[in-house]
């Protein structure tokens, strides 16, 4: 008659080998994810312009925040810059997802735009030729998007938008509001899109603020509720200091209780512009 053999007890060297081992492997994680971490941050530092351009009578300023928890890096981004005709291109976004390759898909919009901005004068057709061209890199992210040019001289901006919120705007003489303005998809949703351009004159002393959702949206706030609290916040401060500007509207990001990264871009202008 065949006994069944008991099973042997696990001895007190068999239990600290095991555990040995899964430390081991936790302490790998842990150091492959502080190393993308670490990665991601590095991109986003690199790939975020480290000045904006500025015009008499116009003063811009831009500020990121990574999520909470400090992790999280690589999802918004912003971008300013001057264009061959001497006119400013400006763009905020949000690329899905936290990480290298968010990371690096958001840099390869930002080159992408850059390089298109240059060659034609209409924001939709830059909107328009970005996405097709990440639609070709078959990458399986996409992003939000919103894109601006300033003429310094007849003080008119004209922007394109792709998916992404709304910005906010405020005067000196008192009115606020902010933009309705028709969009897109987001970048790399679908080919061959039409991207809507929206007109307005800089022709009074105020603020124009770009946010990413981060700003105005939060696990308690809605995005409108959170962006006529920024409305009411940039008409306070119509007139205050760009960059003074741009850390109230993001430390007011605090307030949502969001997890999500953050970027702020503010175009002071006074009621007259000129080239710089």
């Amino acid at each position: 008659m065949n006994r069944r053999r008991t099973p042997r007890s696990a001895s007190a060297e068999d239990l600290l080998s095991t555990l040995q081992h899964l430390t081991a492997r936790a302490r790998q994680e842990v150091e492959l994810h502080q190393a993308r971490v670490e990665l991601a941050q590095a991109l986003q530092r690199d790939m975020l312009p480290a000045t904006l351009p500025s015009f008499p009578g116009l003063r811009t300023a831009a500020r990121y925040a990574p999520a909470r928890d400090g992790l999280d890096i690589g999802g918004d981004w912003y971008d300013g810059f001057l264009l061959p005709d001497g006119a400013l291109g400006l763009a905020i976004g949000d690329v899905q997802g936290h990480d290298v390759e968010a990371a690096a898909f958001m840099g390869q919009i930002r080159i992408a735009m850059r390089a298109i901005a240059g060659s034609t004068s209409d924001p939709g057709e830059v909107m328009g030729r970005t996405n097709d061209l990440i639609m070709s890199m078959n990458s399986t992210l996409f992003a939000t998007c919103s894109f601006l040019r300033l003429d310094p001289e007849s003080r008119e901006l004209r922007s394109a938008r792709a998916g992404h919120v709304a910005s906010v705007w405020a005067t000196a003489d008192g009115r606020s509001g902010v933009t309705a303005d028709a969009g897109g998809l987001p970048l790399g949703i679908e080919p061959h899109q039409h991207y809507p351009v929206a007109r307005r004159d800089l022709d009074v002393t105020g603020s124009f603020v770009l946010l990413t959702d981060g700003v105005v949206e939060g696990p308690s706030l809605t995005i409108d509720d959170g962006l006529d609290r920024i409305r009411r916040l940039v008409s306070s401060h119509a007139v205050a200091d760009a960059e003074e500007l741009a850390d109230q509207v993001l430390e007011a990001a605090v307030l949502t209780g969001h997890e999500d990264d953050a970027a702020v871009l503010v175009l002071r202008h006074e009621a007259t512009l000129g080239p710089g």
